[in-house]
């Protein structure tokens, strides 16, 4: 279903594609930034120069500036087309961590912000919550670290008892996944049934409305122009955006001529894998950025390790 369109980006016949305009903008900021100017004062430029902002107001602060630098978004994903270069990207985020340690903004172990790839890929199949990554005894010789879903702790009480998973985990169970697609890529060439939107209730009240206006020739009324914008704006709300055979072909560059994964290779993590959702039984489905789904064994990935 549609989801929130970053700064830059919009739809067009389904597919999402650049803003121009605002795409400019989010240009502009990273070369900016990039060139060694402050967030205050690209906020301030683009406040003086009257852009708009996320909210379509020009009005910036360097809050603002400064998520548009850290969204990865912009890098490119299973639906946004790249917008800045990942050169670009990753130097910016050198120069803010840079400039977060040098004012004493150094982030706890399990900050929200100290996360990983894995970060919003690791679903939790019990409650719906996201998994996070929780340390335990930082900076020692003991230190270890888990996945647990959000929820485990709650107001200082357990919550949901998911299973945890390690780094080791996570990687295995996506190579097994993966390895599952490359001996079967076939089915990435199948043509996927496209379903027509569910016409809603208030659509149909309104084409009905809509086609009575029409027969009484009433074709300059000011009902008519307001019907027909309301019945945009409800078709607009049950539009799905058609990725399926942007997000295989994606999938099937980022693989390659590749036979077989024997490790784990972080760019086609990020680039092929939507979610993988775990379950207190011991499922483990992973999910493709076009839709298709690989079933995981828990056990099965500890035995391998």
């Amino acid at each position: 279903m549609q989801r929130h369109m970053p700064h830059g980006y919009k739809i067009e016949d389904g597919k999402v594609i650049f803003d121009d305009e605002k795409a400019a903008v989010i240009k502009k900021i990273f070369e900016e930034y990039h060139k060694g100017s402050s967030l205050h004062g690209i906020a301030k430029e683009l406040t003086n120069a009257g852009f708009l902002n996320a909210n379509n107001k020009p009005n910036w602060n360097h809050g603002s500036v400064g998520k548009i630098l850290q969204n990865i978004k912009y890098v490119g994903d299973g639906f946004y087309p790249q917008l800045i270069d990942k050169e670009t990207f990753e130097s910016v985020q050198k120069r803010r961590k840079k400039k977060e340690q040098k004012l004493g903004r150094t982030l706890q172990p399990n900050s929200m912000k100290n996360q990983s790839l894995y970060s919003n890929k690791l679903v939790c199949g019990e409650c719906g919550d996201v998994y996070r990554k929780y340390i335990e005894h930082a900076g020692r010789p003991s230190e270890k670290s888990n996945w647990k879903c959000k929820r485990y702790i709650y107001q200082n009480r357990v919550h949901c008892r998911n299973l945890f998973l390690t780094e080791k985990d996570i990687e295995t169970a996506f190579i097994s996944a993966t390895n599952k697609i490359l001996s079967r890529k076939w089915t990435l060439d199948k043509d996927k049934k496209k379903e027509p939107p569910r016409i809603t209730l208030e659509i149909r009240k309104l084409e009905e409305r809509i086609k009575e206006i029409e027969e009484e020739e009433h074709f300059s009324s000011k009902e008519l122009s307001e019907l027909i914008f309301k019945r945009a704006k409800a078709y607009y709300s049950i539009a799905k955006i058609d990725d399926y055979d942007y997000n295989t072909e994606k999938t099937k560059q980022a693989l390659g001529e590749k036979e077989q994964l024997t490790e784990f290779e972080e760019d086609i993590f990020i680039s092929i894998i939507k979610q993988i959702v775990i379950y207190k039984d011991g499922r483990i489905i992973v999910e493709f950025i076009n839709g298709i789904t690989m079933e995981e064994d828990y056990e099965k990935i500890r035995k391998d390790e």
